[in-house]
């Protein structure tokens, strides 16, 4: 692979040395590379930031609960056709203009090669993995209603995200490249806070790294605060003026972090440190 098809992060993504080998990896055995981590680890960002990157357009297919493998390939408007002919509308006589393309179809004719995002996989029922394994092995699909095969022109790089909430079939799974995001540790974390904060005060960041670390290392949280979370915490800091000082003073008294709603999703979190605040208190 030569350097101008290689992944190496951009000038807004920090990318981990692991996950550059995986991307990498992926588009040279031209396999779709399956990423999961917890919510907030930048998944989704992550096919953005390839595409630009390498210079490619991104076509994302974000999947609902609802959604099926089908209205990848395309889709038969068959009630359009049969309001066109009880109005007498002469395109009824093509089946195709009724053919509605789908996010596959897009990708497999693009002029060049594309990333084809298909984003939280695991949100659809467990059919919709199977459902898909011999277009994306083969990079093409039958259309019977026009009895024509799309073929791939330009092999995409497909991206797919999972966020762990169903378990993927073994058979969709052989055909991955699979790549596990850890949550960035305290270095990296101070350079996605660079790259997003190149201004910000590094006394405020190391404080607010403290907080959050020493939160996110509490046993039993429903939901761990996550990057992006971090992030719009520290926006919320600036724009308060909450000084290095202010956040030192506050975790020396509760564990509670100022503005905690951009850290914390769930009243039960709140209620835990409180507690654990409450507790450490007690026993001064």
């Amino acid at each position: 692979m030569n350097k101008e098809t290689r992944f190496e992060g951009t000038s807004t993504f920090i990318a981990t040395e692991d996950l550059m080998v995986a991307v990498n990896a992926a588009v040279a055995l031209e396999r779709p590379l399956l990423i999961k981590g917890e919510p907030g680890t930048g998944k989704t960002v992550l096919a953005q930031e390839i595409a630009a990157s390498l210079g490619r357009p991104l076509i994302p297919w974000h999947i609902k609960s609802t959604t099926k493998a089908q209205q990848g390939l395309y889709e038969y408007d068959a009630v359009a056709r049969l309001r066109d002919s009880q109005l007498g509308d002469a395109k009824v006589n093509d089946i195709a203009n009724y053919i509605v393309r789908g996010k596959l179809w897009d990708a497999f004719e693009m002029d060049t090669r594309p990333v084809l995002l298909i984003d939280e996989i695991d949100k659809a029922d467990i059919e919709f993995p199977n459902d898909l394994l011999q277009e994306l092995d083969r990079m093409e699909f039958f259309v019977y209603e026009t009895q024509q095969t799309i073929k791939a022109t330009n092999r995409p790089i497909v991206v797919i995200t999972s966020n762990n909430e169903k378990e993927l079939p073994d058979a969709f799974l052989r055909r991955c490249f699979f790549h596990y995001i850890q949550f960035p540790d305290e270095g990296t974390m101070r350079a996605i806070v660079d790259v997003h904060y190149p201004g910000i005060q590094k006394q405020l960041v190391s404080e607010a790294l403290n907080m959050f670390f020493a939160v996110r290392d509490v046993p039993g949280l429903k939901k761990k605060p996550s990057t992006s979370e971090l992030l719009d915490w520290l926006k919320l800091l600036v724009a308060e003026d909450i000084s290095a000082e202010d956040l030192r003073s506050n975790n020396s008294k509760t564990m509670v972090p100022p503005l905690y709603g951009a850290l914390l999703k769930t009243e039960q979190d709140v209620h835990m440190l409180e507690r654990l605040a409450f507790m450490s208190r007690q026993q001064r």
